[in-house]
This record gives C-alpha cells, structure tokens and sequence, in this order.
C-alpha cells in the first residue's frame, strides 16, 4: 500500500512539471492564432518565428554567447582540472571549495554579484555602464568553467597516471605526453563539459537578466519580454526550438560520457 502511495505521490508530481511542457509543445504546433484553441496542426509558427528579426537577433546572440562559453569554459575547467589534483592542500582546498561554490550559490546572488562587479568595473575604469554581451559571456563562463572543472577533473582522477608516467618513462616530455596520452583520453569528458557548458548558458535566464544592460538581448530575456503582453503561438515555437536543441546537447552529452566510462578491455 505505502509502495502504491509513493508511486503515486511520484506519478502526480512528474505531471506537475512536464504537463505544462507538453502543452507548451503540442501548441506550437497549433494552426490558430488562439493560443489554447486547436484549430488544426500547423508548422507556421515555427517559420513566422524564424522570420521574425526579434527572435532571430537574439536567437543569434544566444547561439554566439553560448558557442564562446563552450570554449572558453572547457579551457579554463580543463587547465584547472589538471592543476587541481598536483596542488598542495593548503592551495587546492580554497580553489576547490571555490569551485563547489560557484555551482551552490543561488543564481540570483551569483546573478546580483555579477551585476555589482561589472557596475564597480565599469566605474573604476572611467567607461560607465560596460554591461552588454561581453558582460553575459563572462558570467557565463565563470559559472561553467567550474562544471567543466568537475566533469573532467573526475575522468582525470579515474584513469590514473600510469600511461603518463610510461610516456615519461620512454623519453616523452610533458608536452608530448599531454598532447598524445592524456589529452586524447579526456576529450570525452571535455567534450562532454563543453556540451553542457553550451546548455546551461543558452537557456540561462536569471544571470542574463543581471548582466545584460539594455543593449543585448538573449532569446530567453525576450520570451520573458514577450509573456508581458501574452504568449503567442510564435512564442511557443521559439521555446520548443530552445527545449529541443537543450535537450540534443544534454543527450549527447550524457552518450559521451557513458561512453568515455566504459572499461577498457583486457590487454589493452
């Protein structure tokens, strides 16, 4: 009886919080102009929001803010996963505490932090409001470096140093070593990292809406704009392309990683 409780208990709260997605998507598809009036399916609005230049501009910047994050997030996290585990504890606790900090802190304090530092930076350097898209794209990247950090510096520690030491063993320097044995074994998990770094910044609102100024917008900052005066069938289209392409970058992502924890065969 208490098993068929829980259960249902669960059942009623998965319904809780993808219903309302469900019926997101199965409206986008809607042909009427009346959001919650079937009147047939239709991809119009999926092309009415591709052609509308107050989706696709900050569609855009998304993309661009998103795509530099990526990058920049899997080469700060990667240097700082490997820097990490050869450190002394008095400086790898701090950085470490750090790090797991960063991803802990509620959002609106990270977001509000952000905020407060760009406003005093743009003071100090005499240049006023330098809140905009460079501003977005650092937030961002302060936040995923660390969820890069994690994710590889858990591969990192997991495959052990014995191929490097043999790299070091027949005369490889460390360059070579990192560029032909550890490199080539981690970029699963970089990979990996990259992926949901790219996630987590494109479909960020709450630390966008710090740090945008009025000069940029996301794509999440102009739906949120546009539920002011209601949602419309194209609003519902952007947000099922937004949900789709998170949920590509969070399946590949995970399909990396399982793939990069599969056991090596024996012998190898």
């Amino acid at each position: 009886m208490g098993r068929r409780l829980l259960s249902g208990w669960a059942l009623l709260v998965y319904a809780f919080l993808y219903l309302p997605i469900a019926v997101v998507v199965l409206y986008a598809f809607n042909g009427g102009r009346q959001v919650l009036v079937w009147e047939g399916f239709s991809t119009r609005w999926f092309g009415e929001a591709l052609s509308d230049p107050s989706i696709t501009e900050p569609f855009k910047n998304s993309l661009l803010i998103a795509a530099g994050n990526a990058v920049v997030a899997c080469a700060l996290g990667t240097a700082l996963a490997l820097a990490l585990p050869r450190m002394r504890g008095w400086v790898r606790v701090p950085l470490d505490a750090l790090v797991y900090m960063t991803l802990v802190t509620p959002e609106i304090v990270f977001g509000i932090s952000a905020l407060i530092f760009f406003v005093q930076l743009g003071n100090w350097l005499g240049l006023g409001s330098i809140l905009g898209f460079w501003t977005i794209l650092i937030a961002h990247v302060v936040f995923n470096a660390s969820v890069v950090a994690l994710i590889v510096r858990a591969r990192f520690v997991g495959m052990g140093r014995t191929l490097e030491e043999a790299s070091y063993d027949l005369g490889a320097g460390p360059v070579a070593t990192f560029r032909q044995v550890t490199l080539p074994r981690l970029a699963p998990a970089i990979l990996a990292g990259g992926l949901l770094a790219f996630t987590f910044s494109f479909d960020d609102f709450i630390t966008s809406f710090f740090v945008a100024g009025a000069g940029t917008t996301t794509l999440p900052l102009r739906i949120f704009s546009s539920l002011r005066f209601g949602v419309s069938p194209a609003i519902n289209a952007t947000a099922v392309m937004i949900l789709a392409l998170t949920l590509a970058a969070i399946v590949i992502a995970y399909l990396v990683l399982r793939r990069s924890e599969t056991p090596l065969p024996k012998g190898a």
